[in-house]
């Protein structure tokens, strides 16, 4: 499923004031970049962010979803959707963002 080209804007608006962030198209979605890292998917127009113990249990109180592959519908236990009304304040947007990158970074070691 493509990604509309105003979604994408306002997903890199919104973590403008943060990083720069680079979009990559894969897979039929578009990874989030950030220092050479991945640290978000953009998917059926929706952001996912990466978590793990340190941050997944915001995810699952706001109510959001891991990622499901499309064609098969396989979960991706390690991405979850970011809710619409941290995705709506920029600010806390990009504290979960940089969460998100921290823990790529850390694996990345």
């Amino acid at each position: 499923m493509a990604i509309s080209t105003d979604y994408l804007d306002f997903v890199l608006d919104q973590l403008s004031n943060w990083r720069t962030v680079r979009p990559k198209k894969m897979f039929g979605c578009i990874g989030l970049y950030a220092e050479g890292v991945i640290f978000g998917v953009i998917a059926k127009e929706t952001v996912f962010l990466k978590v793990d113990d340190t941050n997944k249990k915001h995810y699952i109180e706001a109510g959001s979803e891991s990622l499901k592959l499309f064609k098969n519908n396989t979960t991706v236990p390690s991405y979850y959707e970011v809710p619409i009304d941290i995705l709506e304040n920029a600010e806390q947007f990009t504290t979960w963002a940089e969460q998100s990158l921290t823990i790529q970074m850390s694996r990345s070691k």
